[in-house]
């Protein structure tokens, strides 16, 4: 038999990466032993999780069988538990926060290649995995931020569990490497014959789903329908008013099926979101995702944060795609006022005393809300006395109403048009689709050359005076109805992005006074 198998005095190093947004950070795995009494230790800030690898690492490797049997009873390799020397393994930066179970891979072969158990070239090469007791690999979230980041830092391989190679696979110019276990790691890395690399060709298909939600299934309300297909061109913030039971949710969740597929950068940036958040379904998000949060959400919930860690919330899961918060009224205060910043910047900079994030807000705002707290204001069935429609109204402030640029009343249906035997309209979410897209498209080409602006609704002012075009009449049509609605500043750069969006709609590269009256009834709040 062969002699058992000591564990030696030396260093290693490897790669393992931190998931973040929007990128990971590479983590330098280092691991040293030294002559002296046992202690098995973690440094570099790591959280519990993190401490908690000791004992995972242990079991896998003492559970992994060597490619050349050893004399020990378990077969495996020795444990770091099982020495008389002292173990420490640095994760490097210290001063960067090390969370979750993705270092347990790196951890574990920095130890055996310290240990000279196994012998492996750890250039060019990036690890990532979960460990399981018994020496297995577990999925783990945010695969494709450590990918995107590998890339960059000029890692050539990845090392990823095989549940994760697919997702991982979305970046290119890089060796996706699926490992079910420890052991298979180590086989690829001392074994170039049985190295396995995932070919993105074997990415599952793309197909579009036929959208549960449309603009078919939904009788009359046509001024609310074309409100709609304009917020979606130019990823406009929109408000649905009027009585309960008139479609206002149905109308937004029919926002979701007209819009146009994400684009490559955004699919990738979007489905990183996801990952880290373990939202992720399948191996790419490729439809503009769709949220709607429950009114009694939390601030953390909406915005991001939390006790446990700074993650994002609903408002960054949105990202590129709708936000819609039904009862909009019914949200705390605090809740909607939070999202003042995000609808402006785009983005939400979160700082608590365990550390600061910024994530990325980029939606599209739907909000749907009564005009009371019955819903029935106007009508012999409101009983609701007026200061209590005042506080109701006085929930959303007039920073955020600002914010909004369309507010839609969605009103009563006749009777007639609901009947059964009533023709609906065919083909009505498919037009809407393609109007969109069209005006998508001429705001490509139109931004093409300005760096984090891709639709009208993302124009600063400086975009607005190279890129809006208004007629001269229609400038005069703007200020005439400033003066009389008095808007702010805000509200006038945003009914000309709204103006901008109408005219792509019609196809046309001037602003003209129609565009302008269009945009300015949008501006109108009646309640």
């Amino acid at each position: 038999m062969a002699e058992k198998q000591k564990i030696a005095s030396g260093f290693a190093r490897v790669f393992g990466a931190q998931p973040m947004l929007p990128t990971a950070a590479v983590v330098s795995v280092e691991c040293d032993i030294v002559k002296g009494l046992h202690a098995f230790t973690i440094v570099g800030l790591p959280d519990k999780s993190v401490e908690e690898a000791k004992d995972r690492i242990a079991a896998a490797i003492k559970n992994t069988e060597p490619p050349i049997p050893t004399s020990r009873e378990d077969g495996g390799y020795e444990s770091p538990k099982r020495s008389n020397k002292k173990i420490v393994l640095s994760l490097a930066p210290a001063e960067l926060k090390k969370e979750g179970a993705a270092f347990d891979l790196p951890l574990a072969l920095a130890f055996l290649l310290a240990s000279r158990q196994v012998k492996f070239d750890p250039k060019g090469k990036l690890f990532a995995g979960e460990l399981a007791l018994d020496g297995t690999l577990r999925k783990i979230l945010g695969v494709l931020s450590i990918a995107t980041a590998a890339r960059a830092n000029g890692f050539t391989e990845l090392y990823v569990p095989a549940e994760n190679a697919e997702e991982a696979s979305l970046i290119s110019g890089i060796s996706i490497h699926p490992v079910t276990s420890l052991e298979d790691t180590i086989t690829q890395l001392q074994d170039d014959l049985k190295t396995k690399t995932f070919d993105p060709a074997m990415r599952r298909a793309y197909e579009r789903d036929d959208d549960i939600a449309a603009l078919d299934e939904i009788r009359g309300q046509e001024s609310a329908k074309r409100g709609l297909v304009i917020a979606a061109a130019g990823a406009h913030n929109l408000a649905l008013y009027g009585p309960p039971g008139t479609g206002k949710t149905l109308l937004a969740r029919a926002a979701a099926s007209i819009l146009p597929d994400l684009s490559e950068d955004e699919m990738i940036e979007v489905t990183t979101i996801h990952s880290l958040s373990g939202a992720l379904s399948g191996s790419a998000i490729h439809r503009p995702p769709f949220r709607a949060p429950h009114h009694t959400s939390s601030y953390a919930a909406l915005i991001g944060g939390g006790s446990s860690g700074i993650r994002p919330g609903e408002a960054t899961l949105a990202h590129r795609g709708v936000l819609f918060t039904d009862e909009f009224p019914e949200f705390h205060r605090d809740v909607i006022n939070a999202l003042r910043e995000p609808l402006e910047d785009r983005v939400i900079s979160i700082a608590r005393a365990k550390g600061s994030a910024v994530f990325p807000a980029n939606f599209m705002l739907i909000a749907a809300l009564n005009p009371c707290p019955c819903g029935f204001l106007g009508t012999s069935r409101c009983q609701c006395m007026p200061h209590l429609v005042e506080k109701y109204r006085r929930k959303i402030s007039g920073p955020v109403a600002d914010r909004i640029d369309m507010w839609v009343s969605v009103g009563h249906i006749p009777f007639e048009t609901l009947s059964t035997k009533a023709k609906r309209a065919a083909g009505e979410t498919e037009r809407a689709r393609e109007h969109v897209a069209r005006a998508r498209a001429r705001q490509r080409e139109r931004f093409k050359n300005a760096k984090g602006i891709s639709t009208n609704a993302d124009m600063g002012p400086k975009e607005i005076e190279s890129f809006a075009n208004l007629a001269s009449k229609a400038e005069e049509t703007l200020q005439g109805a400033a003066r009389s609605m008095k808007l702010s500043p805000r509200g006038y750069h945003r009914t000309i992005k709204l103006a901008r969006t109408i005219a792509d709609l019609a196809s046309n590269d001037t602003i003209e006074p129609g565009h302008m009256l269009e945009a300015l009834q949008y501006r109108a709040r009646e309640i």
